[in-house]
C-alpha cells in the first residue's frame, strides 16, 4: 500500500482497464482526485486486452485492476470473443504480477437474458469467479446515456424509434464514485446491486433524449426482438428489492446537457 491521503483514505495503486472509456474516464479522474496512483489501461496507451499486448508492464506495481472495458457490439459472439480474451488475459497478467484485487463491473439482470451483450458479460463473470485473484463484481443498470445510444441504434428505416423497456438508469459518475469506493474497501465477492434512483420508460428516456438535442421527425415505439427485448418489456433487467439507489434522476441527466 501507498500509505493514506489526506482525508485518510488509504491510497491503492489501482489500473483501470478501458479507462479512457465512458464509465472508465470517471474511474480515473475519481480515483486521482481521492488520492490513488492511477494508471489508465488502453490502446491509445499501448496495451491491448483481447491480445495481451502491453499489459502485463502497465499494471506492474499495481495492487487493484477495475475492469470497466467494452465492446460496441450487440453480437453474441463479439462480445463472448471480447470479454473473454480480456478477461483472460487480464488474470493471468494479475497473476503474474501479485494483483490482490480484481474489480468488475457488468450489468443487472444479465442471467436473465443470457444472449448479446449480456452473454459476454456472463461469461466475463464466470471466469472471474473461477480465478485465482481475489476479485469484486458490481453489477450496475444502464447508464443515463444509454436513451442517446438507443437513439442512434434503433431505427425503422430512416426514421428513429423508441424501444419499449422498464428501465432503471444510473449516472455513469455516481457508479464510478462507487467503484472506487469498492476498490478502496478490497475483494469482496459479489456486491449489493447498483441502480439508478427510479424507474422510467426507455420509450420516453429516447423521444425526451431526441427532442433535447433538436429531432423533431416522428419516433414509432417498438418492441425489440428476441429475449432481451421480452427481458426489458417484462421488468427483468430491473434491480433486485435492497439495491443500492444512485440519486441523479434522468430529468436531471437531461437537463445537464450541454447546449446543443
Amino acid at each position: 500500500m501507498m500509505g493514506d491521503s489526506d482525508d485518510g483514505t488509504q491510497r491503492v495503486r489501482i489500473a483501470v482497464a478501458g479507462g479512457t472509456g465512458l464509465a472508465g474516464a470517471h474511474v480515473v479522474a475519481i480515483a486521482r482526485r481521492r488520492g490513488h496512483d492511477v494508471v489508465s489501461l488502453s490502446r491509445r496507451g499501448g496495451v491491448d486486452l483481447v491480445s495481451g499486448a502491453g499489459l502485463r508492464e502497465a499494471i506492474a506495481g499495481a495492487e487493484t485492476v477495475i475492469d470497466v472495458s467494452n465492446v460496441g457490439s450487440m453480437k453474441t459472439e463479439v462480445s463472448v470473443s471480447f470479454f473473454a480474451g480480456a478477461t483472460r488475459n487480464l488474470l493471468s497478467a494479475e497473476a503474474r504480477s501479485g494483483i490482490t484485487h480484481h474489480l468488475a463491473l457488468t450489468i443487472v439482470g444479465a442471467d436473465a437474458a443470457p444472449d448479446g451483450y449480456y452473454a459476454g458479460k456472463l461469461t466475463q463473470e464466470r471466469l472471474i469467479e473461477g480465478g485465482d485473484v481475489p476479485w469484486t463484481i458490481l453489477r450496475a443498470t444502464q447508464f443515463h446515456e444509454y436513451a442517446a445510444l438507443m437513439f442512434g441504434a434503433v431505427k425503422v428505416g430512416p426514421l428513429h424509434a423508441a424501444p419499449r423497456a422498464r428501465v432503471q438508469p444510473i449516472a455513469v459518475r455516481e457508479v464510478a464514485e462507487h467503484l472506487v469506493e469498492l476498490a478502496e474497501a478490497g475483494p469482496a465477492g459479489r456486491v449489493t446491486e447498483l441502480a439508478g434512483p427510479q424507474e422510467e420508460s426507455l420509450a420516453d428516456m429516447v423521444r425526451s433524449y431526441a427532442r433535447a438535442i433538436g429531432h423533431r421527425g416522428p419516433m414509432p415505439e417498438i418492441s425489440l426482438p428476441g429475449a432481451f427485448g421480452r427481458a426489458q418489456r417484462g421488468g427483468l433487467l430491473l434491480p433486485k428489492p435492497g439495491a443500492i439507489l444512485g440519486s441523479q434522476t434522468f430529468d436531471e441527466w437531461l437537463d445537464a446537457l450541454p447546449d446543443r
